[in-house]
């Protein structure tokens, strides 16, 4: 029995040494995978915040340069806007009747009359030439000019306000449309004053030619005197060719009302 006991004794315990030993290894392993498991995870955390701060530092400097960019596109869109203001108001027809400019008529050159001429009475009983003051108006319907007497004269324009004079505009029709077929009654050469009221000092603002091969409408740049006047003066010296009179659509005085300490 004592023999059988220590028999098996001496077979059973290496076996259980080995397992446990087994055992233990087992567990050192398990231990070394899961600490590099978890040593991964470290570091595979890491790498995820380190990126998500990236992430965050840059969506921070996003919104900082998306704020500037709304500044900026603000203060462009501002600029914009006064320049657009600043443009329109230096485009603005200060020589438009419905705003208030008036033809100085004591200084205005005569209307075509031609009630010399025995067709011309025919026509004067039914029809009468309109007056300077078209010239003030919109409306440049073909026919609808006023025609001064001969190829030279002038005409004269109060303004409605003390202007700082920078481009003038002087309108007639094409070929194309005009009552006649020809364009031989536009002003061709002239020259542009300012003056004010109650001085009788001009100064000579520009002096150019309207092309009647160009547009319809054309603007003339002006010498920037620094000054402001009251009145207008066009005075045309020549046209393209027809002798009896010069017709003028439209003129337009441009540029930028005076301030209110600078109104003398």
């Amino acid at each position: 029995m004592s023999i059988a006991a220590g028999v098996y004794c001496g077979t059973s315990l290496p076996v259980w040494t080995m397992r446990a030993k087994a055992q233990r290894e087992d567990l050192s392993w398990a231990s070394a995978a899961e600490t590099k498991m978890l040593r991964n995870l470290q570091t595979t955390w890491t790498e995820q915040t380190q990126k998500l701060q990236l992430v965050l530092e840059e969506l921070a400097q996003l919104r900082v340069e998306i704020s500037s960019w709304k500044k900026e596109g603000q203060e462009v869109n501002q600029a914009a806007l006064k320049l657009a203001l600043e443009t329109y108001l230096e485009r603005y027809d200060w020589a438009l009747k419905s705003s208030g400019a008036v033809v100085d008529m004591q200084r205005t050159s005569k209307t075509y009359d031609c009630k010399d001429n025995w067709v011309c009475k025919v026509v004067w009983f039914f029809h009468t030439f309109n007056p300077p003051d078209t010239i003030l108006k919109p409306d440049v319907s073909p026919g609808n000019c006023w025609p001064l007497q001969g190829e030279q004269g002038q005409v004269v324009i109060r303004l409605p306000a003390r202007v700082h004079l920078t481009a003038v505009s002087v309108q007639h029709i094409y070929k194309e449309v005009s009552p006649s077929g020809t364009v031989t009654s536009a002003p061709r050469d002239m020259a542009v004053f300012g003056l004010n009221a109650d001085r009788e000092e001009e100064t000579l603002l520009g002096m150019f030619e309207y092309n009647v091969a160009k547009e319809a409408l054309q603007t003339f740049p002006l010498k920037n005197t620094h000054r402001a006047f009251s009145h207008i003066k066009l005075v045309v010296k020549s046209n393209w060719g027809y002798p009896d009179y010069t017709c003028i659509y439209r003129v337009q005085a441009h540029g930028k009302m005076a301030e209110p300490e600078n109104l003398n």
